[in-house]
């Protein structure tokens, strides 16, 4: 008996003489998770705006002041500013359609500035732990009051700046990567307060130059997953959470599956993942049915829609017939 292949594409599906109807579904209410582009782009304007504004007077205060905490926080003011203009940019690169060689447009534009967020983050967290330490060594003097007040009005505007950014799709990496940025700048402004008031209260310098070295502590963390979660996209690993070897080990369960093998799940871009399999499934089975079963189970208990299931019969004469070298773990019933 020849075998009969199934083939299924995203939107658009080729079969061989079994002519049951199929078709590629997102799921309930396909990609939308809530929050529109336009509506991302708008919240992300505002806290734009919140942010240069202040980072502008917070600069030439720092500097008056002679406050290390200050002008690092200016510092990460700057790149929240960045990390907002780069997250707007990969918005619309993204939307746009695909087409030519970009067969999933340029979605992964967002992850992109992403990873630029936490570079940026990890640099800067360089620079203030070596002048952090400079100037525990040998302290300057600082305005400590001045220091407070600012930092009082920087934590009103983090916390505006921050609730903006809250009401965009936080789904996106992109967008969760500026929220990163803003919501450690708002720890940042808590601490230099802090220091503020030590210094202006006790005279105590040093305050000054700890407080730096915490803020920069919160950019190492922040920085070190945005950089770790977008080279997870790059190198195509499968999402968090999602463990290939159960997700095969599931699949093969389905009646009459026999193998599946070349088995690949991986990110778009955040929040869409997408999966690859070759089934094989028992001699005179119904391969329509069974790769509806196999897509119910992929999307119920793990949210992926995305997927491009080849459906072939066993083989009698020969079982390894379809895939000389399957990449991968094989799972077998």
């Amino acid at each position: 008996m020849e075998p009969t292949h199934t083939f299924q594409y995203s939107h658009v599906s080729m079969y061989a003489p079994c002519m049951a109807e199929s078709s590629h579904d997102h799921g309930p209410g396909g990609h939308s998770h809530g929050v529109s582009a336009d509506a991302d782009r708008k919240w992300l304007t505002l806290a734009l705006i919140l942010i240069v504004g202040f980072m502008a007077a917070e600069v030439v205060v720092g500097v008056i002041a002679g406050s290390l905490a200050l002008i690092s926080d200016a510092g990460h003011m700057l790149t929240d500013a960045v990390s907002i203009v780069l997250a707007l940019i990969a918005i619309r690169l993204a939307a746009r359609p695909a087409r030519g060689g970009y067969t999933y447009g340029l979605k992964r534009a967002e992850i992109l500035s992403a990873q630029a967020n936490g570079i940026t983050l990890l640099l800067l967290a360089a620079y203030f732990v070596v002048e952090g330490i400079r100037r525990l060594v040998d302290p300057g003097e600082v305005e400590g009051l001045l220091v407070f007040v600012t930092a009082l009005v920087g934590i009103a505007v983090n916390v505006a700046a921050t609730w903006c950014i809250s009401r965009a799709n936080r789904s996106s990496l992109n967008v969760e990567g500026a929220y990163q940025h803003i919501l450690n700048d708002l720890y940042a402004f808590i601490a230099t307060a802090v220091a503020g008031a030590v210094v202006w209260l006790t005279g105590f310098a040093r305050a000054d130059a700890i407080a730096a070295l915490l803020v920069a502590a919160l950019m190492v963390k922040a920085g070190w997953g945005l950089v770790r979660a977008s080279g997870r996209i790059f190198l195509e690993a499968a999402p968090e959470g999602v463990d290939p070897a159960v997700v095969g080990a599931e699949l093969v369960e389905v009646g009459a599956v026999v193998e599946v093998h070349d088995l690949h799940i991986w990110q778009i871009t955040s929040g869409e993942a997408a999966l690859s399999a070759h089934v094989i499934v028992g001699d005179g089975a119904d391969c329509h049915a069974i790769r509806g079963e196999l897509e119910r189970i992929l999307l119920e208990r793990h949210h992926i829609d995305h997927t491009t299931l080849q459906v072939d019969h066993v083989c009698a004469d020969d079982p390894d017939e379809h895939c000389a070298e399957p990449h991968g773990q094989s799972y077998r019933s």
